[in-house]
């Protein structure tokens, strides 16, 4: 049966790894559902996140009125899935919530292969997730006929970005249940500015070091930029699964004394610590970065990938293409020879971000959606 609307909601969010843009997008919704008088629960993986999830997680604890629910969900399909199902299943049928949400592929599948209480939707954002994987590979094929075997499993769909939509309609297909694009969005504390630091370098890097993100690609285009002849530094602000590769190519390229790393920092301090952000990612579909940087008014330069153009809307000369550390090269060296240049654009670019990219206007898109989709039904 369909809620009371004008009664709070119980939405139950339900995400694997809580780390990176996917958990901040999850607690700021979170927040703001809760500031609204909605009943939020979260399920979440525990191998995963480490101390900063902890204490991310402990902060808003006391706000979740329907709980935190740690489990191990493994990244890659495993035979431990069964008895993650089988939890999830007991869980939605206690807390018997309004409304189910899914982000990221592992628990898209969870929420929509459990058993629902009548009257529950079911809401999916990918969050790039399986759309990251080709289907002519073994794990896009998987993926892909996961994805359209649950696509009619599903009222609503939210996507972050129009990329992540038309990409999810080219892989997968037209879903019969709604379809909305909600984009991220900050808080009105991110839009103060950020003081450039006294140790600045002429570029910095915040993120994940993970493959997809290319920290990799920004470390051979310093090397090319320091071979013509301009001696430029980094700065690396994060953490992953590739940080022994990175400090082996920075070592073998000779950059040691140009590229330092100062592990993993809150965005806007990482964004203090270089006088250029460049965002090098390989795919991406709404980078929270990308947001924060361009709300503090931080200058910048990214990779044309995913949904980070819809970010920069008209200014996209700040753009380059990816997977190319030349282009990239290219690019760093346009910014750094023309600062005045680059001071406006990230002017009009922070304008822009208030004006389309704010929690409020993220948080009611979404509460949005999900009356549409119980409507619908």
């Amino acid at each position: 049966m369909r809620p009371n609307l004008d009664q709070p909601l119980r939405i139950l969010h339900a995400v694997r790894a809580p780390v990176g843009g996917i958990i901040r997008h999850i607690l700021d919704l979170a927040n703001g559902q809760a500031d609204r008088g909605h009943e939020i629960g979260l399920i979440a993986d525990s191998l995963t996140g480490g101390e900063r999830a902890e204490a991310a997680l402990a902060e808003i604890a006391p706000r979740l009125k329907l709980g935190i629910y740690r489990m191990p969900i493994r990244r890659e399909p495993n035979p431990s899935d069964v008895l993650v199902w089988a939890h999830f299943a007991r869980l939605i049928n206690r807390l018997k919530p309004d409304v189910l949400h899914g982000h990221g592929a592992k628990a898209g599948v969870f929420t929509r292969v459990s058993p629902i209480p009548n009257g529950t939707i079911r809401v999916y954002t990918p969050h790039g997730g399986s759309l990251h994987y080709p289907k002519n590979t073994l794990k896009g094929a998987l993926y892909s006929r996961m994805e359209r075997f649950l696509m009619n499993r599903t009222e609503l769909f939210l996507f972050e970005s129009a990329f992540a939509r038309n990409t999810y309609q080219r892989m997968i297909g037209n879903p019969s249940g709604l379809v909305r694009c909600v984009f991220n969005g900050v808080t009105a504390s991110e839009f103060d500015p950020v003081a450039i630091a006294d140790d600045a370098t002429d570029i910095v890097y915040v993120g994940e070091f993970r493959h997809i993100k290319g920290a990799d690609l920004l470390i051979d285009a310093v090397a090319r930029l320091r071979a013509d002849g301009r001696p430029v530094t980094l700065t690396l602000a994060g953490d992953g699964e590739e940080l022994d590769t990175l400090k082996a190519q920075i070592q073998r390229l000779g950059l040691t004394d140009a590229v330092r790393f100062i592990g993993h920092v809150k965005a806007r301090y990482g964004f203090s610590k270089g006088r250029l952000l460049v965002v090098p990612s390989r795919g991406d579909s709404m980078p929270y970065v990308v947001i924060e940087a361009a709300a503090a008014g931080i200058p910048m330069v990214a990779a044309n990938v995913g949904g980070i153009p819809e970010i920069f809307g008209p200014y996209t000369d700040a753009l380059f293409a990816p997977n190319l550390a030349t282009a990239m090269a290219d690019a760093i060296e346009t910014a750094i020879d023309d600062p005045a240049a680059v001071q406006e654009r990230a002017r009009l670019l922070r304008e822009r971000i208030f004006q389309n990219f704010s929690q409020k206007s993220m948080v009611e898109g979404v509460l949005a959606g999900y009356r549409d989709a119980f409507d619908n039904r």
